[in-house]
């Protein structure tokens, strides 16, 4: 089964084509990313495996015309995989908020489009922006199965304790003022992947993932599922990120907006765009970038690295006490996956869990799948490299099977 998957932002798309034969077999035909859409000069870039990289510049007006090049190029004598677009069984689509109304992915119709709009207060950024590419595709392949994968579903296991913020129970009522969490399907992925290769059981287990990026989150899964997640209403709660403050006292919030006569959208702007790792090292929101001035003995550059460290062992610490212990952490993401150093300030405080931490296999695992820890390590420490696009394809497989074994 030939799957197209999009990842739709307000002014990009990602996407991916995989020839799924089944969860586990499958091949990457083709992949890339269409940048800068509805401004004056976009860009298209197509890779597709063993061939040199295909990039175009040119304006892009709209999402329906990004997905109408992405499919252009798709059956294209010369770039193409495809001969014709009758060869995509299905499209497969990242939809960020489902709220409470989706607990897994679902086969995309008019009445999953109207409850995937009145999420949209919850994620305006994103819900809107994922829906583009919905319409886009009905548009341009009208009898091609949609599939919607929400970031917010595997959380859906959370408990109310767990979810249930100590504000008057009212706003739940009103608003479903709750916490979502995010990064569920990267984290489900993960955390599976991490059972595969060191043989243990999902369904029995006790993990910790640790998905670290320019977006940063930890959840506490127990026997395959969220029970506890560090991203909150917004993606803004939790850990320290690249622009995100991570959890602040309220307080600050409301006295920084008197002092300084800040209405909510600038109080908002500076939560998500200028704070974090940018707002204390005053420096970059990349962490590459902040590991470098770090080296060069930027005290800022290294405070923020330190925060972020601190910020991740208490989390962990707090999730090991949740679940009555943890058998596995899993680093993923673009930090977690290629951040030696990061995972090393982390590992080294865990001795009281038993970590007997590799530091030679940790310096040599730069975006690899591996096990950081020796066989004596009470506690497995895993690098697994994040598919979320896999898990997208994975669901949209199953679903367009089912659909065609019920007609």
């Amino acid at each position: 089964m030939i799957i197209l998957v999009l990842n739709c932002g307000s002014s990009s798309l990602k996407y991916q084509v995989l020839d799924m034969k089944s969860d586990n077999e499958f091949s990457l035909l083709a992949k890339g990313l269409v940048e800068r859409i509805g401004m004056e000069v976009g860009a298209i870039v197509h890779k597709v495996p063993g061939k040199e990289n295909y990039k175009v510049e040119r304006p892009i007006a709209n999402h329906t015309e990004g997905v109408q090049s992405v499919l252009n190029i798709l059956t294209d004598p010369d770039l193409g995989v495809l001969k014709s677009l009758s060869e995509i069984d299905a499209v497969g689509h990242r939809l960020v908020h489902g709220g409470e109304t989706f607990s897994g992915s679902v086969l995309i119709d008019d009445l999953v489009i109207e409850k995937v709009k009145e999420c949209s207060d919850l994620a305006p950024l994103h819900n809107p922006a994922n829906l583009l590419g919905v319409y886009a595709v009905t548009e341009l392949m009208p009898n091609t199965p949609q599939v919607g994968v929400f970031d917010t579903a595997f959380h859906q296991t959370m408990p109310s304790y767990a979810y249930m913020y100590a504000i008057p129970y009212e706003y739940y009522d009103k608003y479903k003022i709750r916490r979502y969490g995010f990064h569920g399907t990267s984290h489900r992925f993960v955390s599976k992947r991490a059972c595969e290769i060191t043989g243990m059981e999902l369904d029995n287990s006790k993990i910790i993932t640790c998905h670290l990026g320019n977006g940063s989150s930890i959840t506490a899964i127990k026997n395959g599922k969220s029970i506890d997640t560090s991203m909150g209403f917004t993606p803004v709660e939790g850990l320290m990120m690249g622009t995100r403050s991570g959890s602040v006292d309220a307080g600050v919030i409301t006295y920084i907006q008197e002092k300084e006569k800040l209405d909510a959208t600038a109080i908002n702007n500076i939560l998500n765009k200028k704070s974090g790792m940018q707002g204390v090292s005053q420096l970059s929101s990349d962490n590459r970038d902040i590991q470098a001035g770090a080296d060069a003995g930027n005290q800022k550059a290294i405070l923020s690295q330190r925060m972020l460290s601190y910020s991740i062992i208490k989390h962990i610490g707090s999730y090991v006490a949740a679940m009555d212990g943890v058998d596995m952490i899993v680093f993923t993401g673009g930090i977690g996956e290629n951040d030696y150093q990061t995972r090393a300030r982390v590992a080294n405080s865990l001795n009281y869990l038993g970590v007997d931490f590799n530091e030679e296999k940790n310096s040599q695992t730069i975006g690899n799948d591996a096990i950081i820890t020796y066989p004596s390590s009470k506690v497995k420490i895993a690098v697994i490299a994040t598919n979320e696009e896999l898990v997208i394809a994975q669901d949209t497989m199953h679903i367009v099977n089912e659909l065609k074994q019920s007609k």
